[in-house]
């Protein structure tokens, strides 16, 4: 019966780390927003809470135990926004909202009263600053994963009028994050600024490593008939200002043609190089090996033992096994050869 052998890994040559990033592409129809499950805005895949500060969007009925999380929709505004009044429907609700995304994503600073930085003042997106009434995406973590990939992203919105929403179209992209509109000193990690397509126009920011996008009620600025004919045709400051947050989020459904991104995920590595010298592992510990005290592979004294790795073991310092590894196939070993055997461990 052979002797169990073990063989030393040298921590500094024989051990690296290594990152790999995975990524998915996520499209979103805007008929599964609205349409595809019921008659808008009774969509079956919406959810809607009753506490009113946000519906969930699925992509199939929520009832149903298929049903995946796909992200919320959510509207908000600045206290110092025309749209904030006491008349406004939920007006604290959406200063509320605007301000907790403010406080996650960009976090405090001492340059405004309530030491909350703010859409509109840290973030430039148009030349003017002014980003006080927005429209809030936050991206189920489930297609997310670790992150949004930088320039996938793509959101096209309709701005023609209540009746024929797509008569015209409005896409915004982050395909300048590499450039222009990247940074990493918020505590909501990177974010790129989101252009309208084919022009210099931001109208919103995507935050990657959060998956949230803050899409600026100005891209909807020119468009007269935001809101349906029952509510007389409203403007999308007017919508923000008299409607429900839910209702808002019903409007801008309505208005959303396709959304897609490249998810990322990424994996961490530990790789083990497992040397096998040509003067060990030449016999088996299976007890099968051996038969009334011979090597079953020798025919003869002078032959050279033979034996098949089919598994690595990882062992601590006190030989304790940590981790195993199995081999897609045995590999033969015996005294005229090395082997160097790779074993990866993600985490």
């Amino acid at each position: 019966m052979a002797v169990q052998n073990y063989e030393n890994i040298d921590i500094n040559s024989d051990v690296t780390t290594t990152r790999t990033l995975l990524h998915e592409v996520i499209p979103v129809t805007g008929t599964i927003l609205s349409g595809a499950y019921g008659t808008w805005p009774d969509d079956t895949n919406i959810k809607n809470y009753s506490h009113g500060m946000f519906q969930s969007v699925y992509d199939y009925p929520y009832l149903s135990s298929s049903a995946n999380h796909i992200f919320d929709l959510t509207v908000g505004f600045d206290e110092s926004s025309p749209l904030s009044s006491s008349a406004a429907t939920q007006n604290s609700k959406k200063i509320n909202l605007y301000n907790q995304f403010s406080q996650v994503l960009l976090g405090y600073t001492g340059s405004t009263t309530d030491g909350v930085r703010k859409f509109e003042s840290d973030l430039t997106l148009d030349g003017t600053g002014t980003m006080k009434d927005i429209f809030i995406v936050s991206f189920a973590r489930l297609l997310t994963k670790d992150q949004v990939k930088k320039g996938t992203f793509s959101l096209t919105l309709g701005t023609g009028s209540w009746a024929s929403p797509f008569a015209g179209t409005k896409t915004l992209y982050d395909v300048s994050a590499s450039n222009t509109g990247e940074t990493t000193n918020t505590f909501g990690g990177d974010y790129g600024v989101l252009f309208q397509s084919g022009s210099s126009v931001a109208h919103g920011v995507l935050f990657y490593q959060a998956g949230i996008a803050v899409i600026s009620s100005s891209i909807f600025g020119g468009v007269t008939q935001f809101n349906s004919a029952s509510a007389g045709y409203q403007t999308v400051a007017q919508t923000l200002q008299t409607s429900s947050i839910s209702g808002a989020c019903d409007v801008l459904r309505r208005r959303v043609q396709n959304l897609s991104y490249n998810n990322t995920t990424e994996i961490n590595s530990k790789i083990y190089f497992c040397r096998v010298p040509h003067n060990k592992f030449n016999y088996s510990s299976n007890p099968t090996y051996v038969s009334g005290s011979k090597i079953r592979v020798k025919e003869v004294a002078t032959d050279s033992p033979v034996a098949y790795i089919t598994t690595v073991g990882l062992y601590n310092s006190a030989n304790e096994l940590m981790a195993t590894a199995k081999l897609s196939e045995p590999l033969r070993k015996d005294p005229s050869n090395e082997l160097i055997l790779r074993v990866r461990l993600d985490y």
